[in-house]
């Protein structure tokens, strides 16, 4: 009996993982192909994956279609924080100015909003602008990933107000609760939708690595 060459081992192997197991991405299939065959480096395995793709084999497909521009990225989900962002921001000032002192129990909600608005939207938001999809910590946990920025956006928050109101002192303007609520409304718009602009960035450059990865 004829030993099979490894090559054709390797695509069997390949064949019979997506048959078996059905991948839903080729880097899975990939990682998986590596654990049944260590010896086996990942470029001999995409190698592989693009040989069978060529013969019509197996194919690949971008599991998410990325809108062409900006526009219609932001009627996606992934833009999502970005509204509910937008929503509580206004909220949030257009209360400063509707709600009086002693209207129980609105003033209620003007306190909570004014929290979230003050403790975390401008830390959120400028954190979300310089790392968009990661931060620079490796972790290999999502949950850990989401309480790191949670606490960076709570700490950038309260260094971020304190500087807002260091500036609007040598304003005309001066520290009062008109120019501070203007002034962290613009500043968290403006880090939020320099954030969604990087997010729609990051996207686009991270589905085309993905598919040039497997055609290369």
């Amino acid at each position: 009996m004829t030993e099979k060459h490894p090559e054709q081992m390797l695509k069997e192997a390949i064949l019979a993982t997506t048959r078996d197991h059905k991948p839903e991405t080729a880097d899975q299939l990939a990682k998986e192909i590596h654990e049944q065959f260590p010896t086996i480096t990942e470029k001999v395995i995409v190698e592989a994956l693009l040989e069978l793709q060529n013969e019509g084999k197996l194919q690949f497909e971008p599991k998410h279609a990325l809108p062409h521009n900006l526009i219609p990225f932001l009627r996606t989900n992934a833009a999502l924080w970005y509204w509910v962002t937008f929503a509580i921001a206004i909220a949030a000032a257009v209360s400063v100015f509707v709600v009086p002192e002693g209207a129980y129990p609105f003033v209620v909600l003007r306190y909570v909003l004014g929290s979230v608005f003050i403790l975390w939207l401008p830390g959120y938001t400028f954190i979300k602008a310089l790392f968009p999809r990661e931060l620079p910590l490796k972790t290999n946990d999502r949950n850990l990933d989401l309480i790191e920025r949670a606490v960076l956006s709570l700490g950038m928050s309260l260094a971020l107000v304190p500087i807002v109101g260091l500036l609007l002192n040598y304003t005309p303007w001066g520290i009062r609760l008109a120019p501070i609520t203007l002034s962290l409304t613009a500043l968290t718009l403006t880090f939020a939708t320099t954030a969604v602009f990087r997010d729609y960035q990051s996207s686009v450059k991270s589905d085309k690595q993905t598919i040039i990865n497997r055609q290369t």
